[in-house]
């Protein structure tokens, strides 16, 4: 379970290093009917008519389908003509590349498909739980070229203050005294019917 939460965790990291003008690139790079599955994951059954549209989307896509699969297909969806150029440049090592084998694809690969693009293939390979895996982390964390830059740093959570402002402490005394004065007019108009009966 650990191995594949990391896993997702770069995939995340990658798709979120990808700058819009990036995802909008790569899949107007697709073929048609990739183009048309990331629209049905992305929501849109009958399509996006502006690439803007198609990217907000698709991270909302990606935000919601963290967890539910979503994200790993779309992920394979966007990634597949570079996955399928690194299966044919690695030849017969493609199944399971040593390092030295990656790095010697890596910048033609780069060249071709941007370094965004490479980097979300190599994720999306490790949540497909390739055989190299281990050594995609590595790549994806380490290299000097392709590793994804640092996850941001999560906000700060915001601290509500117990202490009001003087209109407020103003506003909520003459809450207060008003609701006191509704409660005495009650019991004292109640007071009064039992009297009289």
């Amino acid at each position: 379970m650990k191995n594949r939460l990391q896993a997702l965790s770069l995939l995340d990291r990658a798709m979120t290093a990808m700058t819009d003008a990036e995802l909008e690139a790569l899949v107007a790079s697709l073929p048609e009917d990739h183009v048309v599955a990331i629209d049905k994951l992305a929501g849109a059954q009958d399509g996006f008519d502006d690439p803007a549209g198609r990217t907000v989307g698709l991270r909302a896509a990606v935000a919601r389908g963290r967890m539910s699969g979503t994200l790993e297909q779309i992920a394979t969806v966007l990634t597949d003509p570079c996955l399928a150029d690194f299966i044919t440049l690695l030849g017969e090592n493609s199944d399971n590349p040593s390092e030295d084998d990656l790095q010697a694809v890596l910048p033609e690969q780069i060249t071709k498909h941007g370094i965004a693009t490479v980097r979300l293939t190599l994720a999306a390979s490790i949540a497909g739980e390739a055989a190299a895996s281990v050594m995609l982390t590595r790549v994806l964390k380490h290299d000097e070229v392709v590793a994804l830059p640092p996850a941001p740093e999560p906000a700060a959570p915001t601290v509500l203050s117990r202490e009001a402002d003087e209109e407020t402490k103003a506003r909520r005394k003459a809450a207060k005294e008003r609701k006191q004065a509704e409660a005495r007019a009650r019991r004292e108009q109640a007071a009064k019917a039992r009297n009289r009966v």
